[in-house]
């Protein structure tokens, strides 16, 4: 059997003959993408790698942690996600009181049937935004495990699929603030990546003014279209899948993991859910730049955003007020970069 190699063309065989990985569909797959980005960004400025890592998530079948300050555009920007795949939008505020079953639904009596009957949660939709996800406490966010690795939910010992596609979308305040718990570490695990979200600059905040001086209510958001479909995603997804990635590539992806269990600033280093999570989203990023294979600069472009809330800095390093993505960015560029 021939082995594959990569060039700067795309995956070849040793013959030297570029492999036909319809190279067609991943352009089209590309062509789509910018006209979702598009789509979001008639509302959303300045948040241009926000959206990105939305469509990489939707296409690895993830979820995304969002961390920043409140009027962002967090709320806004899944919400425009949802209307541009077509997909049912439901919002969850967390909140120090909040129980399981208030997301995940309950059973009731029914006197007519003299039978309990299960009632929904708000849990139950496609794009789910849980905003200020750090304020529930332990026993409602263990709530979430199932559902965001297994895409189904049990309870009295019934399990309900989720409808496809199925997405989180959560919001988190800066741990620093009154009122916030500390995500539980299985949890963070569950998540593809989590986004640092900052301030837009003042070109940006200027454009936002002007973009909505005339429309107070933000009506303008009816005016989003629909550029995915439930079918279009399906095919995508498989399409990323069929992305090629070469051996040194996948043994790259491996090393930087490791090396994140044996590094002297950290006290616990990532899982095997960040390798396949970094497989998966580096492939998703070579699709939506219209690539049938992975290049090592899809990985280095991801594994910030996977690796930055896996890992744990060593208490002396957090006292020193050293940077998570520091230490990360220092990993990655020890590691030789296969070529």
């Amino acid at each position: 059997m021939e082995e594959n190699r990569i060039e700067e063309n795309g995956p070849v065989s040793d013959s030297g003959e570029i492999e036909n990985n319809n190279e067609e569909k991943y352009i089209q797959l590309s062509d789509k993408v910018q006209l979702l980005k598009n789509e979001i960004g008639k509302l959303v400025v300045g948040q241009e790698e926000l959206v990105e890592l939305y469509v990489i998530a939707l296409f690895s079948g993830g979820h995304l942690l969002l961390e920043g300050f409140p009027g962002i555009a967090k709320t806004m920007s899944a919400k425009l996600l949802s209307k541009a795949i077509d997909a049912e939008f439901s919002r969850i505020q967390f909140t120090p009181d909040l129980m399981p079953s208030d997301v995940l639904g309950t059973s009731i009596f029914n006197m007519g049937k003299s039978e309990f009957e299960f009632k929904k949660g708000p849990l139950f939709s496609q794009v789910v935004l849980i905003d200020e996800i750090n304020r529930a406490p332990a026993k409602t966010q263990a709530a979430l495990f199932e559902v965001m690795e297994e895409r189904q939910i049990t309870v009295d010992g019934m399990t309900y699929k989720m409808e496809f596609p199925f997405m989180v979308l959560a919001t988190q305040n800066p741990i620093e603030q009154e009122g916030t718990y500390k995500l539980p570490e299985a949890q963070l695990d569950r998540f593809l990546f989590k986004v640092n979200m900052t301030y837009p600059n003042l070109e940006d905040e200027i454009s936002i003014l002007n973009k909505f001086k005339d429309d107070f209510n933000k009506e303008s958001k009816t005016d989003i279209n629909t550029i995915l479909e439930k079918s279009n995603i399906t095919e995508f997804q498989k399409l990323v899948e069929e992305v090629h990635i070469k051996d040194q590539l996948v043994n790259y992806i491996a090393s930087i993991v490791f090396n994140t269990r044996n590094h002297h600033d950290l006290y616990l280093g990532a899982s095997p859910r960040a390798s396949l999570s970094i497989l998966k989203a580096s492939k998703a990023t070579a699709a939506l730049k219209g690539r049938s294979f992975v290049i090592p600069e899809d990985i280095m472009y991801v594994a910030p955003f996977v690796l930055n809330h896996r890992v744990v800095l060593t208490p002396e390093k957090e006292l020193e007020g050293v940077d998570t993505k520091e230490v990360i960015k220092n990993i990655v560029e020890e590691i030789e970069v296969p070529r």
